[in-house]
């Protein structure tokens, strides 16, 4: 758990001289106590009375065992936080003063001084109180917290019917709280995110936004939106600095009033375009914003900014309905997956969480992550990794999986919680669409929902979902995010529309929840697929943590609350029959479970990226976890890649040879995403596990074509003699290598031999190099040692060397390995 000294942390206090601008945190010396009991213990801010009770000891951890259960009555009781902060009589001084509320989960009510400034009731939002006559040298703060259960039962009391999903949809907080298939039940309360006082004499730079406005090949031309908060009739200097060229710009500016919005036109000689990283550099330029009066400095504002373009293209065509992203004026194929917070704590995700977690991505090749709406608005530094990394977001709002009321109060709540999300985000190159909701629409369409309903209550709930997502939403977007497009819910249509296929995007759950085989995903593509998944078991690592035993055990006890879908063993063993040999060994099951993840989900990814361009995207379910569970996730809960990732790392490399079989003949096409085509040979090896050449086929002087997928070769498998299931294809373009097997897994005849491993230490790890007289299937490192092999579940090649990296800060370890031939 984090650990925050107990001092007030002055953080801005900016310019020189009784006109400058200050901003406290106020993080120190706070209590909580369940309410009434006037038993006060120190508080963790920002945290949640959930990880205060657990760094006493209160509360077992919940992620451990079946501990889950026994922290449920935590979030029924009322709870209070307190603390005084003194202030400075310099700052005291001044004439305007508030108190700033980052988050609040959920309903809360706060007093200062025994005066109550702010009821709150949304987690989404940020609050600020005017506090200048209330504010004194020696202050008390107060913050009571209602549980949500009362108030939402008496929502839901207010209608003659039960909305879906009801009574969570009454409240403005991360829905994933009331638990999901994947996630805990534990609904948080607390102030969950920074708490400070604003204080300022005369002007106060309220927010900062530069809009691209228009961009060419020797200009690009921006507007900065300046919102500065003064009660003068008077004049201050606005200085912008770009300090990335060097260039400043300084407007003698005329206030108007409170709360103004000032325009300032700027431009920027040959601009440097931002690129996802897979196309290019994410190039950012950096700006200060300096308000100034007198010649002292009042405030400033540090904002990097990517010039770019982003469209979503859906024009109608002879087959439906495309959906597409147009980046700087190219379709881009979006290749990633669909996010969820990276804690059920919320803010015990660090700097150093999210930064890991964006590498992760970058280095899996992925160029989009969809930010599910069951989840929040994430903070800034998750968007400026994205920024800087260059990675786009999906963002949806936060409404997913029900039906929401549509009250006058409820609307305002949700209008104002949007207008705020879109003015913080929208500085940020990295978002791409703003998205309704996840699957209300598909829910009311076709998971019985409106079963039960009669026609004036069908209207009513409709209507209301209209409100919001057809009105409020799109005109928030439309008002202040133009430049981006709305998409009212994801996906488009759902299952029971055969439209589901050619037009909009897509979640394909047949696999899994109907459980159709993976082949499904070969012969039924959509134009955008933005769910799909299946289940694995997490790493050793984080099943001995929840397990809390050193051996691997399957049935222990405590899977009863980390397997949350209701038919995920039976399901993971049943495809596992299909596609796999069965181990009885529990070790060799979750290695197993892992490769049956990776070998379903690349199946699709490789049908979607061959039938580009009638498919321009490929986000599964899901990247991370927000506990350690047995789960859709390709990085654990405790941050270890699966199968998965790295499978979904070669299945995503810009250029990818993909080969399938039609007939008596083997297929090859190179599907190129670069914005450049390279020349080059394409070669065709059959060989057997020992790595004996059986044929060979050669395409000379190839030049690949990054917007169309055609067959460019192909191998008669007729015209000679061949073993399939001791077979592979060894398909080789340029660097990129392939292999392709002609049977599944469970049906391949591997050797049993084993893998020479040479180990040598080094400064950051281990260096590994492993060969092997024949094929080795599926080849899975791992150590009791925590760290990262670089790359995993890789096969490897008869005859040849492979040299892994193992990054890791323990002197020494123990390296063991599993292959598919060891278990067959």
């Amino acid at each position: 758990m984090r650990f925050l000294p107990w001092l007030i942390i002055l953080i801005t206090l900016i310019g020189c001289g009784d006109s400058r601008n200050s901003e406290i945190l106020l993080h120190s010396n706070w209590k909580f106590s369940e309410a009434k009991t006037g038993q006060w213990r120190a508080a963790t801010i920002p945290g949640t009375v959930q990880t205060d009770l657990l760094n006493l000891g209160a509360i077992p951890d919940p992620f451990k065992g079946n501990n889950e259960d026994s922290i449920q009555w935590v979030s029924e009781k009322d709870w209070t936080y307190r603390t005084t902060f003194s202030v400075a009589s310099e700052v005291l001084q001044k004439k305007k003063h508030f108190l700033a509320f980052q988050g609040l989960d959920t309903y809360a009510t706060v007093f200062l001084n025994d005066s109550l400034i702010l009821t709150a009731n949304n987690a989404f939002r940020s609050w600020e109180i005017d506090v200048t006559n209330l504010l004194q040298k020696e202050n008390r703060l107060r913050v009571l917290f209602q549980p949500v259960d009362s108030i939402e039962q008496n929502e839901a009391d207010k209608l003659s019917y039960t909305l879906p999903e009801s009574p969570r949809v009454f409240s403005r907080k991360a829905q994933f709280q009331y638990g999901w298939d994947w996630g805990p039940k534990i609904k948080t309360m607390g102030i969950w995110r920074d708490v400070s006082l604003i204080s300022y004499d005369k002007i106060r730079l309220r927010d900062v936004y530069i809009e691209t406005n228009e961009i060419n090949t020797s200009e690009a031309n921006l507007t900065a939106h300046i919102t500065l908060d003064s009660d003068l009739h008077d004049f201050c200097d606005i200085v912008i600095e770009n300090v990335t060229t060097g260039e400043i710009k300084k407007v003698n500016q005329e206030l108007y009033g409170p709360s103004t919005i000032y325009k300032i036109p700027l431009s920027i000689k040959d601009p440097k375009l931002w690129w996802t990283h897979n196309l290019g550099a994410p190039f950012l330029y950096e700006f200060k914003i300096t308000i100034k009066k007198k010649q002292q400095i009042i405030s400033s504002e540090v904002q990097k900014i990517g010039l770019r373009t982003i469209e979503l293209v859906t024009e109608k065509d002879s087959i439906g309905e495309s959906f597409f992203f147009k980046l700087n004026g190219k379709p881009v194929y979006m290749k990633g997956a669909n996010y969820i917070p990276q804690n059920i704590f919320l803010p015990e995700v660090t700097q150093k969480d999210r930064e890991k977690l964006i590498t992760d991505v970058v280095d899996a090749n992925m160029n989009m992550l969809r930010v599910w709406g069951g989840g929040v608005y994430e903070d800034d530094l998750f968007y400026d990794l994205c920024d800087e990394k260059g990675v786009l977001v999906w963002q949806d709002f936060m409404f997913a999986c029900a039906m929401y009321p549509g009250d006058t109060a409820f609307i305002e709540n949700v209008k104002q919680e949007a207008i705020e999300n879109v003015k913080r985000l929208r500085k940020h190159p990295s978002i791409a669409l703003w998205c309704g909701n996840n699957e209300n629409s598909e829910g009311w369409a076709r998971w019985g929902w409106a079963d039960d309903k009669t026609t004036e209550e069908r209207a009513k709930i409709w209507s209301d979902y209209h409100a919001v997502f057809r009105h409020v939403l799109p005109r928030v977007v439309d008002s202040l995010h133009p430049s981006v497009n709305y998409w009212e819910s994801s996906p488009k249509y759902g299952r029971g529309d055969k439209r589901y296929k050619t037009e909009g995007d897509a979640h394909d759950w047949w696999v899994w929840h109907d459980g159709y085989p993976f082949e499904h995903f070969e012969e039924e593509i959509p134009r955008f697929m933005s769910e799909f998944g299946f289940q694995s078991f997490p790493s050793y690592e984080a099943i001995q943590f929840f397990t809390e035993q050193d051996s691997i055990d399957i049935l222990h006890p405590s899977f009863t609350t980390h397997q949350k879908h209701s038919r995920g063993f039976q399901l993971i063993k049943e495809y596992m029959a299909r596609d796999y040999p069965v181990p009885e060994n529990d070790r060799e099951y979750v290695y197993v479970s892992q490769l049956l993840q990776a070998y379903g989900i690349t199946k699709g990814i490789r049908a979607q990226r061959k039938a580009k361009p009638y498919n321009m995207g490929s986000l599964y379910w899901q990247l991370n976890d927000c506990w350690p569970v047995v789960s859709w996730s390709s990085i654990d809960g405790l941050g270890n890649w699966k199968s998965l990732h790295y499978k979904a790392k070669r299945a995503f490399e810009n250029r990818l040879i993909l080969a399938w079989e039609a007939g008596e003949y083997l297929n090859v096409t190179v599907a190129d995403d670069a914005l450049t085509s390279i020349t080059g040979t394409l070669r065709v090896a059959i060989k057997d596990f020992e790595g004996n050449l059986i044929k060979e086929q050669t395409l000379y002087n190839y030049q690949t074509d990054r917007n169309k997928n055609e067959v460019v070769l192909k191998m008669l498998l007729s015209d000679f003699e061949f073993n399939p299931a001791n077979s592979f294809a060894e398909i080789t373009f340029e660097k990129e290598k392939s292999i392709f097997y002609f049977e599944k897994p469970k049906d391949l005849k591997l050797p049993k031999q084993e893998i020479a491993i040479e180990t040598t230490k080094t400064t950051k790890g281990f260096t590994l190099r492993l060969t092997s007289e024949v094929l080795q299937k599926d080849v899975f490192l791992y150590s009791d040692s925590k760290g990262h092999f670089d790359d995993n579940f890789f096969d490897l090649l008869p005859k040849e060397s492979k040299v892994v990296i193992f990054k890791t800060d323990i002197s020494e370890a123990t390296i063991s390995y599993l292959t598919l031939n060891k278990i067959q």
